[in-house]
């Protein structure tokens, strides 16, 4: 089975349209990668969620993943301070 035959079997569960193609598997992988990478492992299902909550919310997909793929590399790049709660396991109280 392939990631988008599985999404489509997720869509169809969750009664969300079927139209997922390719370009949005990979648009949300890629996205996982670079949380991943750049922030920490737990970080990737917690941003592509993330994505997929402004995405339903009127945000087009590819500017949302973009924007956030470029706050995680960023982090990667200079904004450890910011990551190092994720990696330790911290969680933002509010």
């Amino acid at each position: 089975m392939t990631l988008v035959e599985w999404a489509r079997l997720v869509c169809a569960e969750l009664d969300l349209p079927e139209e997922v193609g390719k370009d949005d598997v990979d648009r949300v992988l890629d996205l996982a990668r670079d949380a991943a990478h750049s922030v920490a492992r737990p970080a990737a299902p917690v941003t592509t969620f993330l994505l997929g909550i402004a995405v339903g919310r009127g945000a087009d997909p590819d500017e949302a993943a973009r924007a956030l793929s470029r706050l995680a590399l960023e982090q990667a790049d200079g904004g450890a301070g910011a990551a190092g709660g994720a990696e330790a396991g911290g969680q933002d109280s509010g």
